[in-house]
């Protein structure tokens, strides 16, 4: 029989096996489906599948920063309970899968497809190995990276479970030509306010329009309830996106270590200090298991 795409993505989709993985099953079965699959089994290599079901919502946030301090990334890596998240053989592989990630977009697509270091073979495949080894469902579920071209990227992990890694992850990009410690301290200083507020979006440009639509909806909803008119109900959620866009966006947010001045402020008054104007590059905050929703029938 011949080995297709298609044969080795079914093989992959019944198994959970990586793609090298299952090429190699194919090829030592003449291209048999069943008995690539008995192949993988007698290996180990297809537990992926029996544990893929399970959700993964523990396990790490790790960071890995550029030498020269231009370029950090963040990744989420996810185990099913927190004591994977404590192993660690677990532990090394998600900071190595930060450490590969660098050399990517940052994107998580890209980053599953980079070469796991020494493993000749991709993170993708190297983290479905793991799941037989480890004997939980594991993924990688996100990824960010933030660059600049001239500055700092600042990066911080709050309560970090073993050295660059945690349960939150914050990267904060300042473009200046001054000071870079002096960059990467006020950085930090913002990626500490971003992991405690939870920013939805760097500016209020960056808001998801989706979000923004049902937060007018509610305000006007709200207003209508008072029996103002349209107009005046206009008006008032006018003034109560203000305080949303206070609440919700970054730059926006008062600055929790002094507690009077707006983040946007920070960065344009941290210029004297710096030495020369400094601008906002961007953001990333990954939270564990953010979104994941958990069935109530698991262990």
């Amino acid at each position: 029989m011949a080995i297709t795409a298609q044969s080795v993505k079914q093989l992959r989709e019944m198994t959970g096996a990586g793609m090298m993985d299952c090429k190699a099953a194919l090829a030592a079965t003449d291209g048999d489906i069943d008995a690539a699959v008995d192949w993988l089994r007698k290996k180990g290599l297809a537990k992926a599948a029996k544990k893929s079901g399970r959700t993964a919502s523990e396990g790490l946030v790790a960071v890995a920063a550029s030498a020269d301090g231009a370029a950090a990334v963040l990744v989420e890596v996810n185990s099913e309970t927190d004591f994977v998240a404590r192993n660690e053989t677990f532990q090394s592989m998600v900071r190595e899968i930060a450490t590969a990630a660098l050399s990517t977009d940052g994107s998580v697509e890209a980053v599953r497809a980079a070469a796991y270091p020494g493993a000749g073979r991709t993170i993708e495949e190297h983290v479905a190995e793991m799941v037989g080894q480890i004997g939980e469902n594991l993924t990688l579920r996100r990824s960010a990276k933030v660059s600049v071209e001239s500055g700092a990227v600042a990066a911080y992990i709050h309560g970090p479970t073993v050295e660059g890694a945690g349960k939150i992850g914050v990267l904060v990009g300042l473009k200046s030509t001054g000071d870079q410690e002096k960059l990467i301290a006020l950085g930090r200083q913002i990626a500490m306010h971003a992991a405690a507020t939870r920013p939805l979006a760097a500016t209020i440009a960056d808001i998801d329009a989706d979000v923004l639509e049902r937060e007018k909806s509610v305000l006007a909803d709200q207003a209508r309830a008072s029996g103002k008119p349209e107009n005046i109900i206009e008006k008032m959620v006018e003034g109560r996106l203000r305080k949303f866009y206070e609440e919700s966006v970054l730059l926006e947010q008062i600055f929790v270590i002094d507690g009077e001045t707006r983040i946007a402020d920070v960065i344009k008054n941290a210029a004297a200090d710096i030495g020369a104007p400094v601008e906002f590059a961007g953001f990333a905050r990954l939270e564990l298991g953010d979104g994941v929703e958990k069935s109530e029938d698991e262990d």
